[in-house]
């Protein structure tokens, strides 16, 4: 692959407004694709915004109406705001491409991250980002007062946790010793070049996420590298160092194409494929 070169849009009082920073997406991918620049990553914080992924369903979105941008990469519904570090890494990838191994890889690189400032984090089978694994279910703490194994979010098609208070809140998964969600991945490619990305908690106020269903997942919650550490942590601290690991992790793969097998040939995947969180 090219060598993988850093933009930085704009953090604190310059933060870029979200349909911004998808127009310069759009023009940083026909760049890349065209062959006119090195693969290239946008890194930035938003001003608060709701944004839905292809999947997201009516029912995750936000009650009272706050306005919610719908864009084109894979995944559910999800907050972006101060005290959030964003990537997008627009890459070209050989084709057909290896949507899984693009995630793996951003993945791996915001594990070390978090790993470089002394915070334990891993995958989750088949929920994409990465995680801070909570207590086994049997040492949690009761919920409501009734054993988990009544979960209401599980078992009753109907509960809703924004409407029932702090216990249920995302933003409190780490008092309740359940899985929280450190960074976001969420991804479009198109013609083998890559966008969208990731989003990784540093400081910002979780409560956000309480007015929605993050990633569309009701059983588990959201945090934050300055939540888990317990104490102050920057953006300005972590944007070095996810600009390493980003470095190392991606400029150093394999790339390969992925392999479609069908009966007696090999078929070429979609040209436009998205990947979620």
């Amino acid at each position: 692959m090219s060598e993988l070169r850093f933009v930085r849009l704009g953090f604190g009082g310059e933060a870029v407004d979200y349909q911004v920073a998808w127009d310069k997406q759009r023009e940083v991918h026909a760049a890349r694709f065209a062959d006119e620049i090195d693969d290239t990553c946008l890194l930035l914080e938003h001003p608060p915004v709701y944004t839905a992924g292809r999947r997201t369903a009516e029912s995750e979105r936000p009650l009272d109406g706050t306005p919610v941008v719908d864009v084109d990469r894979g995944g559910k519904i999800t907050w972006h705001g101060p005290g959030q570090l964003v990537g997008y890494p627009i890459m070209k990838l050989p084709r057909p491409v290896d949507v899984v191994a693009h995630v793996r890889r951003l993945e791996d690189a915001l594990i070390l991250t978090a790993a470089e400032f002394g915070l334990d984090t891993t995958r989750i089978e088949g929920r994409s980002g990465v995680w801070v694994l909570g207590d086994p279910v049997e040492q949690r703490p009761a919920l409501g007062g009734l054993s988990l194994d009544f979960d209401p979010r599980l078992n009753d098609e109907e509960f809703d946790p924004r409407l029932n208070g702090p216990e249920y809140a995302p933003s409190n998964a780490g008092q309740r010793r359940e899985d929280r969600k450190l960074a976001a991945i969420g991804i479009r490619v198109a013609k083998g070049v890559t966008m969208h990305g990731f989003s990784f908690n540093v400081n910002p106020d979780n409560a956000w996420f309480d007015r929605i269903i993050p990633c569309g997942i009701r059983d588990a919650g959201v945090t934050s590298l300055a939540n888990e550490l317990g104490r102050d942590v920057s953006i300005a601290e972590v944007l070095p160092v996810v600009e390493r690991h980003l470095r190392t992790v991606l400029e150093g793969a394999e790339l390969k194409p992925r392999e479609i097998e069908r009966p007696g040939e090999m078929v070429a995947a979609p040209a436009t494929a998205t990947a979620s969180a």
